[in-house]
């Protein structure tokens, strides 16, 4: 079965996490992705954090489905096979600083000039233009600057930091969405265009009423720990063998975790029927739930949740994920052999398409795996591709 992105094809320029992550998520799809790395040591994400074979196992996830060639961007041989690429590619992903690509003669006039449908996909710390353009940019600043760092974390602490790159990954995923929208204006007019996704931009866009709430009261939102200021109630709760998670803000929400509790007062009370009558006593609302969560396990308190129809849950390491049910039953953790050959579980496909669903078609590629495939198709002659791999371009 073809992905919905079947047939079309995508460079990738990028390194670590944020331009690949968006080609990745295009090839989970269909698309043809063809991963440009620079030869001897490749992408330097194939030897960061948890090794296996020699090779990092995240790696194996972020990579998967793409073709690897080699090619070195700094030399003028390797800049033409780019071009000749990027002559029949549909989307060119690139996460570089902004102007290595033009220092490299593979901007958009360059480029757009023998493709003029091509889309180019800049993913950067902050952005192509603007004071900050030529600054380095990583997850941890655009987090910092976006205002999901300063939110995140308990009052009483400096500001914590999630321990994953989410920024990153949050940035691949406007990425995507501006790829596949300038995408579909290409096939409709004929021309492609640049999509400029800034880090710390794709963070604040996540960051709901943060600034109105800022620009009409002078509300600045500061870190809460594990409630949701303003939105009660929705906490962490005590419980005999650790914590549940109860959200019941809606208001039908709130009655019936009210009765199941046995607060028939609280439940009733006019001055909680709605939610900002209750988050002025988040205290007092919090109060009565942790006295009832804390003589009960969270299996008991679960269950109780489910029946009165309240979300809830608790917190899952990731040994608690790879036993759930639920996770296998929805293909979210998939068995394959790796690029390594040896079997490994890796994340499932996201979103599930009904017709077409995305699937994972082959491991995670060995560096410069697909290189003489690829030059060949560009018309390299055998000649030509000895004496670009003697020269070092590829």
């Amino acid at each position: 079965m073809s992905g919905p992105l079947s047939g079309i094809r995508v460079i990738e320029l990028g390194s670590l996490i944020a331009g690949p992550f968006c080609s990745k998520t295009l090839a989970d799809f269909g698309a043809e992705v063809v991963k440009i790395e620079p030869p001897g040591e490749g992408d330097p994400l194939r030897k960061w954090r948890r090794m296996r074979n020699g090779t990092s196992l995240w790696w194996q996830v972020q990579s998967r489905n793409k073709k690897s060639v080699t090619c070195n961007l700094r030399r003028p041989e390797g800049q033409e096979i780019v071009r000749r690429l990027a002559r029949s590619a549909h989307i060119v992903v690139e996460n570089f600083r902004p102007g290595a690509l033009e220092k490299w003669n593979l901007g958009w006039e360059e480029l757009s000039r023998e493709n003029p449908k091509l889309v180019l996909v800049r993913i950067s710390g902050y952005g192509q233009s603007g004071p900050y353009k030529e600054r380095p940019g990583f997850a941890a600043i655009a987090e910092a600057m976006g205002g999901f760092r300063y939110v995140n974390g308990f009052p009483d602490r400096p500001p914590a930091r999630p321990n994953l790159s989410i920024g990153d990954t949050i940035a691949s995923l406007h990425g995507v969405m501006g790829a596949l929208m300038a995408l579909r204006e290409a096939e409709r007019t004929g021309k492609g265009q640049v999509v400029d996704v800034a880090l710390y931009e794709a963070v604040f866009n996540c960051m709901e009423s943060l600034l109105p709430e800022y620009d009409a009261g002078g509300y600045v939102r500061e870190r809460s720990g594990s409630a949701l200021p303003g939105i009660a109630p929705s906490n962490l709760y005590p419980c005999k063998d650790g914590y549940v998670l109860i959200a019941g803000n809606a208001d039908s929400l709130y009655q019936r975790l009210m009765s199941a509790i046995g607060r028939e007062d609280l439940r009733d009370d006019p001055a909680l029927a709605k939610n900002d009558g209750r988050a002025a006593q988040m205290e007092r609302i919090d109060g009565a739930i942790a006295a009832y969560t804390s003589r009960f396990t969270q299996e008991e308190i679960l269950r109780e949740m489910e029946a009165a129809e309240v979300p809830a849950g608790r917190i899952y390491s990731i040994a608690d994920i790879v036993k759930d049910p639920h996770f296998e039953a929805r293909g979210m953790i998939e068995s394959v052999i790796a690029g390594d050959g040896e079997p490994l579980k890796v994340p499932g496909v996201v979103p599930k398409l009904s017709a077409t669903p995305g699937r994972i078609r082959t491991a995670a590629p060995k560096l410069g795996e697909h290189t003489g495939d690829i030059l060949r198709e560009l018309k390299y002659s055998a000649f030509e591709i000895e004496q670009l791999r003697r020269d070092g371009i590829i």
